[in-house]
């Protein structure tokens, strides 16, 4: 068996950007001035062009990596024969002047430990993709970074000379790193850097205080909840799938994309996993998002956007980049934003019912309702008979999906209910039509030989998106025919240890090598509904081993050797442990604590 592949990186944020910190230190990934920027640091893609910023001694060493508890900031202790330190990285976020204070600042704070340790620090910021390297000038205590637009300061209170030259210092008190986006620190180094980070983690303990934390496995819950938050951009609301772009599905399969957008197939499992800890702010910044899209005056909305609603995402190939492990092409943009995919209809629906139904939002104060209403009824109404690319995007097949009629369906049935909220019969009358329509559509897949919905009309092949017929109660998670599908698909698409494929037909690349995250939670979930609930503690079980040595989940995991693959961390792999761990534990009456 090979070495299992995991990745070395956790992630800080502040929800206006995003920061990977290696286990030897550095800052590997780091994107700004927006989550969808070049990267200023990109060791990820290449260790020579994706510049540096490290704090090291000399020789060789030991790490390790944690999270300080219940917060987004990382503590890396290295040891030597000389002695031991700690590097603390965060970004500042916290709640002053009636707004929260996010500022595009990375502070590391560097501490003795044991002994008399020697370190260097490197600073070594870059642009265009690693392109061009920024020039640094030396201020009186900071080193200002320039290239083209992008202008940025370290304030220190190391030597700058250290710096500068490179040159290792012995690490007798308290360091402090100070980087800054687009303006100069105008306080003190130190002060200031104690007191943000008191501040910092102040904000992240109260953050999950003030969360709902299913009573089972908490500790990951928490970590993906975590994870989520900072995934968040929050002049917007939108969430994206993750913060890196062109880390492969598996070694050399040429599966790199860009995920650093909102992608609207993932919104009816964002919003309940929110829905699940009680973050309601966070979901109104998201269904904000999603209504400022939505009243656009465009004919269909399409798979993906930008974290501005941004419509254009052209697709680019990056040739001067090494690429994560030699893995090419390097994307930026994503050319699936130009799919149809009809699903997302359904997705909208599902997801904004809790603004009609859920007492603690104000229905009433939203006037915009039947205009709304009417809008993504049409978009339903116009797209039902038609072909997509259904929900994992193939690039040249189209096929009548069970998974888009599901989310008909199921968009439907809550147009129904918020015309019912809304008192309006015409709308009722228009969304039962769809509901019966989508309802003969779904079961034009279905195969009565076999026991199974395959995954589109005609086709013999299956597919793991169809779970959520039984997750969304299209079939009875009690009925015999849920708990048959359910058989017939982990015969054909299980892997060892609860890993599940998306599907194992060919697609625009060939037949998948590696085992989608994702689904794997789905299954979870749906063994606890058919009421296997031992296998799905058991299956959940096997499933969390996955993690990195943070708790932080990759997209997809190789079934051969456990190993980690894909963009990463992956907000759909942790919306997905969240959303499964919370249906284990209201199935175990443990709604809140173990």
């Amino acid at each position: 068996m090979t070495e299992r592949h995991t990745y070395q990186t956790g992630i800080i944020g502040n929800c206006a950007y995003l920061a990977h910190i290696n286990k030897n230190t550095n800052v590997d990934w780091l994107c700004w001035p927006r989550f969808d920027s070049s990267f200023v640091f990109g060791g990820l893609l290449d260790k020579e062009k994706g510049g540096e910023f490290s704090v090291l001694p000399a020789g060789e060493y030991i790490s390790r990596q944690y999270y300080l508890e219940n917060t987004n900031v990382i503590c890396t202790e290295i040891s030597n024969p000389e002695g031991k330190y700690r590097v603390m990285d965060f970004a500042p976020r916290f709640y002053q002047f009636e707004r929260y204070y996010k500022p595009l600042m990375l502070i590391r704070k560097i501490e003795p430990l044991e002994g008399n340790p020697r370190i260097r620090v490197r600073c070594k910021p870059v642009y265009e993709y690693g392109r061009k390297k920024q020039k640094g000038s030396r201020g009186s205590n900071h080193i200002e970074f320039n290239g083209d637009d992008e202008d940025m300061q370290l304030s220190t209170n190391i030597s700058l000379s250290y710096i500068e030259d490179e040159k290792y210092f012995a690490l007798n008190e308290p360091k402090y790193l100070i980087l800054t986006y687009g303006h100069e620190l105008d306080a003190p180094i130190i002060s200031t850097a104690e007191r943000f980070l008191r501040e910092t983690i102040k904000y992240w303990r109260t953050w999950i205080k003030h969360s709902t934390i299913a009573g089972f496995y908490q500790s990951y819950v928490i970590r993906s909840a975590l994870t989520l938050k900072i995934h968040q951009y929050e002049d917007t609301g939108a969430i994206i799938a993750a913060s890196t772009t062109s880390l492969p599905e598996s070694d050399g399969s040429g599966r790199n994309w860009d995920y650093r957008y909102c992608w609207m197939r993932d919104t009816y499992y964002v919003i309940t996993s929110l829905n699940h800890i009680g973050h309601f702010e966070e979901m109104e910044r998201y269904f904000n998002y999603i209504t400022d899209i939505s009243f656009r005056d465009d004919e269909r909305y399409q798979p993906l956007f930008g974290i501005a609603g941004e419509r254009v995402l052209t697709e680019r190939k990056l040739g001067h980049l090494k690429g994560y492990m030699g893995n090419k092409p390097i994307r930026v943009g994503n050319q699936a934003y130009e799919h149809i995919q009809n699903d997302i209809y359904g997705q909208v629906l599902v997801s904004m019912l809790p603004l009609y139904t859920d007492h603690r939002f104000i229905y009433s104060e939203r006037k915009d309702s039947e205009k709304w209403l009417d809008y993504l009824l049409k978009k339903i109404e116009r797209t039902i008979d038609e072909k997509d690319a259904g929900i994992w995007e193939f690039r040249n097949i189209a096929n009548t999906h069970c998974y888009t009629n599901l989310f008909q369906w199921a968009g439907a049935n809550a147009a129904l209910k918020m015309a019912r909220t809304i008192g309006n019969k015409l709308y009722e009358e228009r969304a039962q039509i769809l509901i019966d329509k989508a309802a003969r559509h779904i079961e034009d897949c279905y195969d009565p030989v076999r026991k199974v919905y395959n995954h589109a009309v005609g086709s013999p092949y299956l597919d793991a998106s169809t779970l959520q017929l039984i997750l969304m109660n299209y079939l009875d998670p009690l009925s015999q025919k849920a708990k048959d599908h359910l058989i017939a698909l982990e015969q054909e698409l299980k892997a060892e240890n609860g890993l599940f494929y998306r599907y194992l037909h060919k697609d625009d690349f060939g037949r998948p090598k590696t085992t989608f995250l994702i689904c794997a939670f789905w299954y979870v979930e749906a063994l606890a509904c058919v009421g296997r609930l031992d296998d799905a503690i058991k299956e959940f079980e096997s499933i969390i081993k996955y993690a990195n040595h943070l708790l932080l989940f990759s997209e997809d995991v190789d079934e051969n050797d456990g190993s980690q693959w894909g963009n990463f961390p992956q907000a759909y792999s942790h919306v997905g442990l969240m959303n499964a761990a919370h249906r284990i534990a209201i199935k175990l009456d443990r709604p809140v604590f173990l």
